[in-house]
């Protein structure tokens, strides 16, 4: 009997690989990827003494454009347009650019330390956007934490007082937008490939910012090619790792160990610019990690009451 065109057996999409339960993968992938983005971060500030924010912002996208290519070509082995969260590609594409142009333009005016320690209250955001994306019910212990953390950022930024400046909210919106990203990762993690998730993000970001880049253009020396040819590289590595964290360990075990990029910046920020933390900073730095910290605690505490109540073996089967 002759075979018709719908009895032909059709390719099958190619799926993301599985969640698999590997903790300690996991925070070995999160603690890699700290370097990577520290060393974004600083390279990023130092290009900010020649360059506007945007045009650094904008360097950052192509390379990171540039290094997608190969999965943006159909019949390439790497092709990865395919997607069932289009939507949700682009607004994470949307936020992560938000996230990154804002934190660069805070960089400008701020010790780099004191601008790592504010952006680290994403976690925070990230307890509140829980409860509205991912249906999250937060305890009052979990709010008493955030609002620990938020303490620490009033602590660093001393609103109020001649050491406050307006720059020190840049870091704040990166955080909300880089808090917007982790949800939108979490979303889609184990249904969408890394190298897709990525792919999106780079096409997202580079045509916003080619849009916006031409009215505050600076022509580059080759030197500052260079360095944002590093910028690009080193964050565009940092944000993958960080992706495929995200299939090996639930975001309340990665958490902590993201903290460890307050070190290499600190560490860079001395080496570099010389820059020393001031007490206020350090204070306000160990406010925010407690609140962080707990709060992965809670996390992990309430995925495991979840999990004996289901009688689930693993949170990621």
């Amino acid at each position: 009997m002759p075979t018709t065109l719908q009895d032909k057996p059709q390719p099958e999409r190619k799926r993301a690989p599985a969640r698999a339960d590997r903790p300690f993968r996991g925070i070995a992938l999160i603690l890699l990827s700290t370097v990577f983005l520290g060393t974004s971060d600083v390279t990023a500030k130092y290009l900010s003494k020649t360059l506007p924010s945007i045009e650094i912002t904008w360097i950052r996208f192509v390379i990171f454009s540039l290094i997608m290519v190969p999965a943006m070509i159909p019949g390439s082995p790497l092709f990865a347009m395919r997607t069932e969260q289009l939507k949700f590609q682009l607004l994470r594409g949307i936020a992560l650019l938000g996230s990154s142009l804002m934190f660069i333009t805070g960089l400008r005016y701020l010790p780099i330390a004191e601008a790592s320690a504010t952006g680290f209250v994403a976690p925070l955001f990230v307890t509140a956007l829980s409860i509205v994306f991912l249906s999250e019910k937060v305890g009052l212990r979990r709010w008493i934490a955030t609002a620990v953390g938020l303490c620490g950022v009033l602590i660093i930024l001393r609103p109020g007082t001649g050491a406050f400046h307006l720059a020190a909210l840049f870091p704040i919106v990166s955080a909300f937008a880089w808090a917007c990203t982790l949800i939108m990762t979490r979303m889609m993690s184990g249904r969408e490939h890394a190298i897709t998730i990525m792919t999106y993000s780079s096409i997202a970001g580079v045509c916003v910012l080619s849009m916006m880049v031409p009215f505050v253009w600076v022509t580059p020396s080759w030197q500052d090619i260079a360095f944002g040819v590093l910028v690009g590289v080193a964050s565009t590595m940092g944000q993958w790792i960080v992706v495929l964290a995200f299939r090996y360990a639930d975001a309340s075990v990665l958490a902590p160990f993201s903290y460890t990029q307050l070190l290499w910046v600190s560490i860079l920020g001395f080496l570099v610019f010389g820059e020393v933390p001031d007490v206020w900073t350090i204070v306000g730095a160990a406010f925010i990690v407690s609140s962080g910290l707990y709060t992965a605690h809670r996390e992990r505490v309430r995925r495991s009451q979840l999990l004996q109540v289901a009688g689930e073996s693993s949170p990621n089967p």
